[in-house]
């Protein structure tokens, strides 16, 4: 799912290429990517784009007249430019938003439909969108400590979490918790004022410098490998490789349609941490330290 650095990324190169700019042709492409009914996709049409922003981990076009397309990525949903006239590619366009210089795809592979785009109107509807979770550029210690401890959740629920922390999945968070040296599983509520800090430091540095990382990567052409997965990552999507840091594999907690990885020498003092169907299979041989692996 493409998070806050990816969004940051699509956000500038969609700045360059649509903000003031008249949509000529809005066309939903499936019958599943469009949530609302009212207002309709053809009212956005002839109108100026007034601005591009992001929201949480959804990109935003505000047009003239106060109506807004909000369009959720999820999993498997991308966004392409393509030059204009040439053809949306195939099964996986969703969605096409044609201006003068080019066209607006959204595209999700696979089959689960979950990219979704609404069309509202008026801002009391934008915020609807809205799950609350603080800009960690835009806050200090204070507001992240106060609220990372309004509840008492674990590490990787809370990152993830947003109604905690705008803009922040599964892949940043992994990297999160290994700059921050912090176990996944910790609880926010036992955590020194030191562990506070790191956590609070290594959020901010994480994703500054991966969007700055990705800036750099698309320049002046529109982002198109935007991928959970980097082999130049610490741990996310890096099971079994060596850790960066101290050259132990990489581990991985797997839950449901969600995967945990981490490095047990750097962030949980050597304790694999229990994956919850492995763990009860093997049982008595589930290892309990990363020493027991070697």
């Amino acid at each position: 799912m493409p998070e806050l650095p990816d969004i940051a990324v699509y956000i500038d190169a969609l700045e360059a290429r649509i903000a003031g700019r008249t949509l000529e042709r809005a066309r939903a492409l499936t019958p599943f990517i469009l949530r609302t009914a009212s207002p309709p996709l053809c009212a956005l049409e002839q109108r100026k784009v007034a601005r591009v922003r992001r929201l949480g981990k959804r990109v935003v076009l505000e047009f003239e007249g106060a109506l807004f397309v909000v369009i959720h990525l999820m999993v498997a949903g991308r966004l392409r430019w393509l030059a204009r006239g040439a053809k949306p590619p195939g099964r996986i366009a969703q969605a096409s938003f044609e201006f003068a210089d080019g066209t607006l795809v959204v595209t999700e592979a696979g089959t689960k439909r979950r990219a979704s785009i609404h069309v509202v109107e008026g801002d009391a509807s934008l915020k609807a969108f809205d799950a609350g979770g603080l800009d960690i550029a835009a806050i200090g210690l204070d507001a992240f400590r106060d609220r990372i401890l309004a509840e008492n959740h674990t590490l990787k629920r809370t990152l993830t979490d947003p109604s905690i922390l705008s803009g922040i999945g599964n892949a940043y968070s992994d990297e999160i918790l290994h700059r921050a040296r912090l176990s996944p599983v910790a609880l926010t509520r036992k955590l020194s004022e030191g562990e506070v800090l790191r956590l609070f430091e290594a959020t901010r540095s994480t994703l500054a410098e991966w969007t700055a990382r990705l800036r750099a990567e698309a320049g002046e052409r529109f982002p198109d490998k935007v991928t959970a997965f980097r082999p130049d990552m610490a741990v996310h999507g890096r099971y079994g490789l060596p850790c960066p840091d101290c050259g132990s594999p990489v581990q991985r907690i797997v839950y449901a349609d969600n995967e945990t990885d981490y490095c047990a020498r750097c962030q949980t003092d050597g304790k694999v941490l229990a994956d919850r169907a492995l763990s009860r299979l093997l049982k008595a041989s589930w290892p309990r330290s990363i020493d027991e692996l070697g």
